[in-house]
């Protein structure tokens, strides 16, 4: 399993091939990126396979056997994404192997809520946090801070799930409404694709928990298997509840991205009530939520670690990690 001293000696690269194709090459020992078309070729640059902990490749790029083999020789987890960063494909050799980790997902008590509160009280924080960051000073903005200190001193006492669940409902509804007071925010509705802010937040989540599940299948753990999100067909909840310190960054992204005019409510069209993104300005918008997120995959990934060793360990709720914003 990874170490500090893998992270202090070893570096996760971010290969970008979304606007050109890149191809791989082994050659002395060393990982060669270079164009992956044209007589000559060019070496764009060289990685030394001892100093990669992870190798995430973002868009089109050809992957060779021999690059498979060194990764597996040298430890280096391999990561191919697509432009949204869902994974496509995924080694590890170090997380096959973890099933003491997934026993302990399995046998945590459904009625236990210490984990989830952890992440829970992290994600309260940073929403309080980012209306800081706003520097307004409006009846929207102070009532949305007095509901996140209002539910992080409720939650404290919470004992069950529903008490849990009722806490994040009311302080995520004040927030999104200060947040996004100057965007015409009219309610946060998942994936009902009903205006071009709700839409454009759903492909930022989506590209944060794709970049999480990533960072999670690092170290074995069983995806599907939440400790606040519960089981559900198909649902990554684990991701699902690890993606809740973060979303601070996609908010803040996507609020200054529609300021600085990067993204515009220009971008969509509606057809049959549904607001679709313009298939020609997809790649703006998740270069946005990528350069938002890659700069910070050395944060995620100690968060990870960190959120691991205190699970595998049954530590209390005082030694989980916490992601400031």
């Amino acid at each position: 399993m990874f170490t500090h001293k893998d992270i202090e000696a070893r570096s996760i690269f971010v290969i970008d091939c979304m606007e050109a194709r890149r191809s791989f090459r082994v050659q002395a020992g060393e990982l060669l990126l270079e164009e992956a078309e044209g007589e000559g070729r060019k070496t764009l640059t060289k990685f030394p396979f001892q100093k990669l902990l992870a190798l995430f490749i973002v868009g089109h790029a050809s992957i060779t056997t021999p690059l498979i083999d060194k990764c597996k020789k040298f430890g280096v987890a391999l990561v191919v994404v697509k432009p949204n960063l869902r994974p496509v494909f995924f080694w590890a050799d170090s997380a096959e192997g973890n099933f003491m980790l997934r026993a302990r997902q399995y046998a945590l008590p459904k009625q236990d809520v210490a984990v989830a509160k952890c992440l829970l009280r992290n994600k309260l924080l940073n929403q309080r946090a980012a209306l800081a960051r706003t520097r307004r000073r409006d009846p929207l903005t102070g009532a949305a801070t007095s509901q996140c200190e209002a539910a992080l001193a409720e939650l404290e006492t919470a004992a069950d799930y529903q008490q849990l669940m009722g806490i994040e409902g009311r302080a995520a509804k004040a927030y999104f409404a200060a947040y996004f007071q100057d965007l015409g925010f009219r309610g946060r509705h998942p994936r009902m694709r009903c205006d071009a802010l709700n839409l454009t937040l759903d492909l930022g989540y989506t590209v944060l928990f794709n970049f999480i599940e990533c960072f999670l299948r690092l170290f074995g753990f069983d995806v599907y298997v939440g400790v606040y999100h519960r089981l559900w067909f198909k649902r990554k909840s684990l991701v699902c509840d690890l993606v809740e310190p973060f979303r601070c960054l996609i908010d803040h992204a996507t609020l200054l991205a529609f300021h600085r005019g990067q993204f515009s409510a220009r971008d969509f069209s509606v057809r049959k009530l549904e607001y679709q993104l313009n298939p020609k300005r997809a790649q703006a918008y998740y270069k946005v939520f990528f350069e938002c997120l890659v700069p910070r995959r050395k944060e995620i990934f100690t968060y990870v670690q960190a959120y691991y060793r205190a699970f595998m360990g049954g530590k209390p709720e005082s030694a989980y990690p916490t992601f400031r914003f």
